[in-house]
């Protein structure tokens, strides 16, 4: 039985279709991608002119960095001149864990602090009306305007003291530690941008809310502290409601082999998932509450 005109020229018609829809898609993805990335290099070299305007500030912050990070390391050789272990971590285990935590604090703060401090600054002069117009993701371009480049030189000196601490511990990380722990890194970052970037849309409500941010920033001396040093509501608020305990702890688990489950691993991972579709959720009903400064 002979197929019906026209059936196979349809066929053939509409693979190619369908075809030409992918990868238009594909164009359109990678057009984007490449959009972005431009903006970003562009929102680099600006930032690079700014920091070398002023060299004497730029130098002497990652001085002020460099001395809190030694006297971290400095509090915890006098604490283990009267200890063998804190919550059964041994004294380069914990020196390690804090290494840890000061890379992942450096790389956010390189990529996402100063932006969330300012975004306050933003609503309150109007220069918000400016950048919800740029042919661009808002969130993204409030996020990424500025980088702290010094902070890239702090997070070199936490990997120089982790290395060091490694090798105290005779550990050596194979390639899929390594990378795992650069995913569990990377989603500690996330969670401080997420919950930071959160607080400081409260500025759409009381224009300024930089004492808020700045009082989360102080929290990150919790996640320097073993997870284990820690019993009940405590423990329970700064894993799942404010997950400081994750952020570095687990991390520094992996490479020291001291995770109980690989559960803790999914649940960071979830967290910081979590965490940033709550700020984006809370981003979105923030600007729908935003009237510009010409209002």
């Amino acid at each position: 039985m002979n197929p019906e005109p026209g059936t196979h020229e349809r066929t053939d018609a509409s693979a190619p279709a369908g075809l030409d829809r992918g990868q238009d898609r594909q164009r359109s993805a990678l057009d984007s991608l490449r959009r972005y990335a431009a903006v970003y290099a562009m929102l680099g070299r600006n930032s690079l002119v700014r920091e070398m305007t002023f060299k004497t500030n730029f130098v002497l912050w990652i001085f002020v960095e460099l001395l809190w990070f030694g006297l971290q390391i400095t509090f915890i050789n006098v604490m283990f001149l009267h200890t063998e272990s804190i919550a059964g971590w041994s004294k380069w285990q914990v020196v390690l864990l804090i290494g840890t935590s000061h890379f992942i604090q450096q790389i956010f703060q390189a990529f996402f602090l100063i932006n969330c401090t300012n975004l306050s600054e933003l609503v309150r002069t109007g220069k918000l009306d400016f950048l919800l117009l740029l042919p661009v993701n808002s969130r993204f371009v409030v996020s990424v305007r500025q980088l702290d480049l010094g902070a890239f030189v702090n997070a070199g000196t936490a990997v120089a003291v982790m290395t060091y601490a490694a090798r105290q511990l005779g550990l050596v990380p194979d390639a899929g530690q390594l990378l795992g722990f650069l995913v569990l890194c990377g989603a500690g970052v996330v969670i401080h941008y997420s919950l930071m970037f959160l607080l400081a849309t409260v500025s759409f409500w009381t224009v300024q809310a930089q004492g808020i941010v700045w009082a989360y920033y102080n929290l990150f001396n919790i996640a320097r502290l073993p997870d284990s040093a820690f019993r009940g509501g405590f423990k329970i608020v700064f894993t799942f409601a404010i997950p400081m305990l994750l952020v570095s702890n687990v991390p520094a688990k992996l490479l020291t082999d001291r995770l109980s489950s690989p559960l803790e691993m999914l649940l960071l991972l979830g967290m910081s998932g979590a965490c940033f579709l709550v700020s984006e959720a809370g981003w979105r009903f923030s600007l729908r509450r935003y009237t510009s400064a010409s209002s």
